[in-house]
């Protein structure tokens, strides 16, 4: 495998990570004390301010790789700043390369008509709005995508949804306008992977109640957020389908695909900032008349984070130069190790940090919210269980 980083990507990756330094880092209090001020679901204004700065400083849609939309880099071209912004659980918002906007803003890019994307897709580029992803279910196992119950039935010249979601990201968030629905739209059909189909559902539409916030190991991750949402008879126009009938699981996958290796280039950012805290604490702790660094096992804890770092980097970087150059389906494999390997290194390194740095590593805000944060990715977009046994069938399938 031959990396080459062009010297736009190089020049971008020392501006985000300039401006990380000057206006991310310095107001993490400040994000953290405006979420607690007043109603912890409005916006905030410094993700509003820096929305601006960034949008003018040409850091902005980084993620897409359509030039004439976003920035035109490959995926091995954005990982490392993916993995830059992801050292602050909020930055990547600043840069409007958050999740699940860019899955959705890709689902719109590669699957809506001209309409659908003038409507939802170029505010969407704005920053204007934010979306919402509808997909897993309360009342099955949604690890398994066509178990979903949902329903999307024709009438006339609407569609007529009904269905419970939960786990839908940025629901609570006022600024949602829309979301990508994926529900049956004929349950009969034979092939179970046809029954699904996806629809744009804009968050006004009469029949959606947000029934509730969902905490992840306590945090509510306000002002986006996670809900239990909804849908009763919801009517919207048939123009709102994506694609066309029995096409929902075919965009699940193209959707998944790069939202996957995103949030892996995230992991790794937070893990980078893990070590850090690890080294630093621990050479600033004495305990026993030492310092907690010097011991040795704190530093086979620093060794193996640092291996184990650079490990998953590499194998996202596998994956990432095999989707540019062959494919997100031939890269289903390596797509799949590195959703199972990440958020398991994450929160490995994690758990080390906390340990370290003791009874301040139970309360640093830091941390707290990274180990919340890694472990939820073992879950979400496929449980770890799910991935192995696709990298298992796809592995043994060389020897039958």
């Amino acid at each position: 495998m031959i990396i080459e980083i062009s010297e736009r990507a190089r020049e971008l990756r020392r501006r985000v990570s300039a401006f990380m330094d000057e206006y991310v880092y310095p107001n993490e209090e400040r994000y953290h004390r405006e979420v607690a001020e007043g109603d912890r679901w409005q916006p905030v204004a410094l993700i509003e301010e820096l929305k601006a700065r960034s949008q003018t400083l040409g850091l902005w849609n980084l993620f897409l790789p359509d030039s004439e939309r976003g920035a035109g880099l490959s995926n091995i071209e954005y990982a490392p700043l993916c993995e830059t912004m992801g050292r602050v659980h909020w930055a990547s918002e600043v840069f409007n390369c958050s999740a699940p906007d860019t899955g959705n803003m890709e689902v719109l890019v590669r699957y809506g008509t001209p309409e659908q994307r003038k409507e939802w897709l170029e505010p969407l580029l704005r920053g204007e709005i934010r979306s919402a992803f509808a997909m897993t279910e309360p009342l099955v196992a949604s690890s398994d995508a066509t178990n979903i119950e949902s329903s999307i039935v024709r009438d006339g010249n609407e569609y007529v949804i009904n269905g419970r979601k939960w786990w839908t990201s940025g629901a609570n968030d006022p600024r949602c306008k829309v979301f990508v629905f994926m529900g049956k739209t004929d349950p009969n059909t034979a092939d179970r992977h046809h029954q699904q189909s996806m629809i744009l559902v804009p968050r006004d539409a009469q029949g959606i109640t947000v029934v509730r916030h969902l905490p992840v190991l306590g945090f509510d991750d306000a002002p986006h957020g996670h809900a239990e949402v909804l849908f009763d008879n919801v009517r919207v126009p048939v123009t709102n389908i994506l694609l066309g009938e029995g096409r929902g699981f075919e965009i699940a996958q193209g959707r998944l695909g790069p939202g996957r290796i995103h949030h892996c280039m995230r992991l790794i950012g937070l893990a980078e900032r893990a070590l850090e805290v690890m080294c630093q604490r621990g050479l600033s702790r004495v305990a026993f008349r030492s310092p907690v660094a010097h011991q040795s096992v704190t530093r086979e804890r620093i060794a193996e984070a640092r291996i184990a770092i650079e490990q998953t980097r590499l194998l996202v970087l596998k994956a990432a130069h095999m989707m540019d150059t062959v494919g997100n389906k031939v890269a289903a494999r390596e797509i799949a190790m590195i959703k199972v390997a990440a958020p398991n290194m994450a929160c490995k390194v994690i758990d080390s940090a906390i340990q370290a740095c003791g009874g301040y590593g139970m309360q640093d805000p830091f941390l707290a919210h990274a180990y919340a944060e890694a472990r939820s990715l073992r879950i979400a977009d496929g449980p770890d269980e799910v991935h192995r046994n696709a990298i298992a069938k796809m592995e043994l399938a060389a020897y039958m």
